[in-house]
């Protein structure tokens, strides 16, 4: 009776496991920020998911607080950021309906940069050069974690250079002319980036650690949505994709290709590490 009534369980189990896996809805919406290094990351999630079924949209934000905002509404179910630092106010504030998936990268660091050639290693020595400098620091767009990190090292050092709002096309134009004319140049910038492997750059230390150290990236989702989509949430959970992939990915972009083109690439090219992911999502 005892090997009748296990036999029954066992089956029993196995059918609500196979209702739980019809029910999973295969429609995910994703959201992202046009960043470089946030793409790919949601580009190589969405072809993983692509691959195993799931049909998956994804839905653009220009800044973090739009993006959470409609995280938190629903209108996105799952989104990669930085909860640590670059995000960490909208994490926070959002954070009663959110939850935490699972790390997918690690190691973005943020800082003020100069070219090489300029003789200077730390943002202490950036006042006694201001004129050099032409009394500014070239920066991003506002809003930016990247930008409210600068402007706190401009408090805390006393900066005398003004930090200057823009966008990431123009300090990477004004970055150019510089080294393209070995001018002094300070521009705020990060790393996974094109742009630190096309420019001979180097972070200036920031002995009173004002820039936070390197951070990690996560997906989030809506509050429950690893229990509505399990499968999806094992999927990528298996999903990692270190600094230097994503650097290679967007240096393939900037030299002619598509975001989806570079992606589909390095998908052909890492078939054997898929099947490793593959591999630890049935363990």
């Amino acid at each position: 009776m005892k090997r009748i009534l296990k036999a029954l369980c066992t089956v029993a189990l196995a059918g609500i496991t196979v209702l739980s896996a019809q029910a999973e809805e295969k429609t995910i919406t994703m959201g992202t920020m046009s960043w470089e290094d946030l793409t790919p990351i949601t580009g190589v999630t969405k072809k993983v998911l692509e691959n195993k079924g799931y049909t998956v949209k994804v839905v653009e934000f220009s800044e973090w607080g739009i993006a959470f905002a409609a995280l938190s509404k629903g209108d996105v179910q799952v989104m990669a950021a930085q909860t640590d630092y670059a995000a960490h106010d909208y994490w926070n504030r959002n954070k009663n309906r959110l939850e935490k998936l699972s790390p997918v990268s690690f190691g973005l660091y943020q800082g003020i940069a100069v070219p090489k050639y300029v003789p200077i290693d730390s943002i202490e020595q950036l006042n006694e050069n201001a004129q050099k400098f032409g009394n500014k620091i070239i920066g991003i767009e506002p809003g930016s974690g990247l930008m409210r990190d600068a402007a706190n090292a401009v408090s805390a050092y006393g900066l005398k250079l003004q930090l200057l709002e823009g966008s990431t096309a123009a300090m990477t134009a004004a970055l150019k002319s510089a080294t393209d004319r070995k001018d002094w140049v300070a521009v705020t910038m990060w790393e996974p980036s094109w742009m630190s492997q096309k420019f001979d750059v180097k972070f200036l230390a920031d002995p009173k650690g004002v820039m936070p150290p390197p951070q990690g990236y996560y997906w989030i989702g809506n509050k429950g949505f690893a229990q509505d989509y399990p499968q999806a949430r094992e999927i990528m959970a298996s999903v990692f994709l270190p600094l230097s992939d994503i650097a290679a990915i967007n240096a393939e972009v900037k030299d002619g290709k598509t975001m989806d083109q570079a992606i589909n690439g390095w998908i052909s090219n890492h078939a054997e590490l898929l099947k490793r992911w593959e591999n630890i999502k049935n363990k």
